[in-house]
C-alpha cells in the first residue's frame, strides 16, 4: 500500500516526503520519463506555469481558453519535478505522469496528502455567506492559532486540492471553503477536505440549473457529512428553515446558532440586542454557555451577525474564549467584492458585486436602506436561478420598490424584470433600465453628487468591477 510506504518517512512537511514515483502510484497513473527520476520528491503542486517554483509537480489542465498541456516543456525546462497530463507529449525534455484526468489526480493527491496532516479542518459551505463567514471565523481562529484560509475562488475542485496543499508545518487550523453547483461535487470536494468542523450557512435560492429546488440545494450541500471526521462537528444556521430540520449526524445532533427572535431550533450560540448602525456595523450581546460577551462587527449589513455566530461557534468548539472570539470578530475587515465600503468623490460607494443571489441582493438592499445621504441601487443580472429566474429578478425589484431609497439603475438582460418590479411596487421611485451596463453608467455618472451613498450588485459574470474602476477613474 502507498500509505506503508510513508510511515518510516519525515512527515513534518509531507508533500516533501512524496516522490514522483509514489505520486504516480497515487494518481493511478503511467510516469514516463527515466527511471532515476522516480525517486526525486516533490515539493509543492502548482496549476500556472507562472507560480511555479523549482520542485513543484506542474498539473497540465486544459482550460476553455488556455491549455495547460502548453506550458510542459517550459516547466520542466525551469526545474519541475515533473508534469501530470492527460495527453501524450513529444518532444519534452524531463518526466511527466500520464493519467485520464489531470483534475481528478490531483484530488486523489490532495486527499492522500490531506490523510498525512494532523491538524483540524474547518469546512464551509451554504448558499449565502460562505466566503465572509470564512473569513470570520479565520479572523476568531487567528486570536489563538496559526489559520491557512482559502484565499480568492480557490473554493472548487480545482481550487480547493491547491489550497490544501498550501497547508504547511506552522499551519494549526485550516478553514477551507466549498462551492459547488451541481449534486456529487460536494462529496468530491468532502472526500479531499475530511472536515473535522462541517458549517453550512443556509440553504437559500442559487444554482437552482442543476440543484432545481431548496430541498435539492440541501441535499447537495449536506453530502459533506459523508467525509466527516470521527468525532466531528457539525455547526448549522438554526434560523434556517431547512437547516433546522436536521436531527442528527453520525448519531450526534448538530451544533446550531441563531438570533433570539428568530430562531427555530434550541441553540448552543445566539444573539439579541442586535443593533444596527449602518456602515459603521453591528452590535450585538453574544450569548454562550461559557457566558456573553458584547460584540462589534466593523462591517456593514445585519447579515453578519450569522457570520459572527458561526465564527464563534467553531471559536468555541476550538477552545477559544468569549473574549477571544470577541476580538477576532472585531478584527474581521471586508473582502473586495462583498460588502466593501469605499469613498469615491464625496460620495460612499457600496461594493458587493463579487455574486448575487436573491437572498444577498435582498441584503445589500437592507444595508443601503441603513445609510445616510440619497440612497442609489445599481443592480445586474443574477446567474445560475434555473427556470424561475425571471420570477425570482423580479422579487427582487419588488423588495427594492419598498426599501427606502431614492434612485434604482438596472442592466442587464434579467435586470429588465428588477426594474419592472420595482416600478409595481413603488410607482414614485426613480427607475433607471438599461441591457447594456455602459448606457446605463452614462445615466448613470451625470446624476451622482456628494453626499450619495451607491449600492453596486450584481453577480460575477456581469463584470460589475468595472462600474467601480469607472467610479474610482473619476474620483476627485
Amino acid at each position: 500500500m502507498v500509505k506503508e510506504r510513508f510511515q518510516d518517512n519525515e512527515m513534518e512537511e509531507p508533500m516533501k516526503a512524496i516522490t514522483i514515483g509514489q505520486a504516480a502510484e497515487i494518481c493511478e497513473g503511467t510516469y514516463i520519463g527515466t527511471e532515476a527520476d522516480l525517486s526525486r520528491r516533490i515539493t509543492g503542486v502548482q496549476t500556472d506555469s507562472r507560480e511555479l517554483a523549482p520542485g513543484d509537480l506542474f498539473v497540465a489542465i486544459p482550460g476553455e481558453r488556455v491549455d495547460g498541456h502548453k506550458f510542459v516543456a517550459d516547466v520542466l525546462a525551469q526545474g519541475a519535478a515533473a508534469a501530470l497530463c492527460q495527453k501524450p507529449l513529444e518532444d519534452v525534455e524531463g518526466g511527466y505522469i500520464l493519467v485520464d484526468s489531470t483534475v481528478e489526480a490531483m484530488q486523489k493527491l490532495a486527499e492522500f496528502y490531506r490523510k498525512w496532516l494532523d491538524i483540524p479542518v474547518v469546512g464551509i459551505t451554504g448558499s449565502v455567506g460562505k466566503t465572509s463567514t470564512k473569513e470570520m471565523i479565520a479572523a476568531v481562529l487567528g486570536t489563538k492559532y496559526s489559520v491557512l484560509k482559502t484565499e480568492g475562488n480557490h473554493n472548487n475542485g480545482i481550487g480547493l486540492p491547491l489550497t490544501i496543499f498550501d497547508i504547511e508545518p506552522e499551519h494549526e487550523v485550516a478553514v477551507l471553503e466549498m462551492g459547488i453547483s451541481d449534486f456529487g461535487e460536494m462529496e468530491i470536494l468532502a472526500a479531499m477536505a475530511k472536515p473535522d468542523i462541517c458549517v453550512i450557512t443556509n440553504i437559500g435560492w442559487c444554482h437552482l440549473e442543476n440543484l432545481k429546488t431548496r430541498e435539492g440545494i440541501l441535499k447537495a450541500k449536506t453530502e459533506c457529512f459523508t467525509h466527516l471526521r470521527e468525532n466531528g462537528t457539525v455547526v448549522l444556521n438554526g434560523d434556517d428553515d431547512m437547516l433546522a430540520k436536521v436531527e442528527t449526524v453520525a448519531g450526534k445532533t448538530p451544533l446550531f446558532y441563531g438570533t433570539a427572535q428568530n430562531r427555530l431550533r434550541d441553540t448552543e450560540v445566539w444573539a439579541d440586542q442586535i443593533e444596527n448602525h449602518g456602515l459603521e456595523g453591528i452590535d450585538f450581546v453574544l450569548h454562550t454557555p461559557v457566558g456573553e460577551q458584547p460584540i462589534h462587527i466593523p462591517i456593514p449589513g445585519i447579515h453578519n451577525v450569522y457570520n459572527a455566530l458561526a465564527a464563534a461557534t467553531v471559536g468555541l468548539r476550538m477552545n477559544l474564549s468569549p473574549e477571544e472570539i470577541r476580538q477576532g470578530v472585531s478584527d474581521a475587515a471586508a473582502i473586495s467584492g462583498r460588502t466593501n465600503v469605499l469613498h469615491v468623490r464625496d460620495m460612499t460607494v457600496i461594493d458587493d458585486c463579487y455574486n448575487a443571489n436573491p437572498v444577498s441582493m435582498k441584503a445589500a438592499l437592507d444595508v443601503l436602506s441603513n445609510t445616510v445621504g440619497r440612497k442609489i441601487a445599481v443592480l445586474g443580472d443574477m446567474g445560475e436561478l434555473g427556470t424561475e429566474e425571471r420570477a425570482l429578478h423580479r422579487e427582487v425589484g419588488r423588495y427594492a420598490g419598498g426599501c427606502p431609497i431614492d434612485l434604482l439603475f438596472c442592466a442587464g438582460e434579467l435586470a429588465e424584470e428588477i426594474a419592472d418590479g420595482a416600478r409595481e411596487r413603488n410607482e414614485q421611485l426613480a427607475v433607471s433600465y438599461d441591457r447594456e451596463k455602459a448606457a446605463m453608467l452614462k445615466r448613470l455618472l451625470p446624476v451622482l453628487r456628494p453626499g450619495d451613498t451607491v449600492l453596486v450588485k450584481a453577480s460575477h459574470f456581469m463584470n460589475f468591477s468595472e462600474l467601480i474602476e469607472k467610479l474610482m477613474e473619476n474620483k476627485s
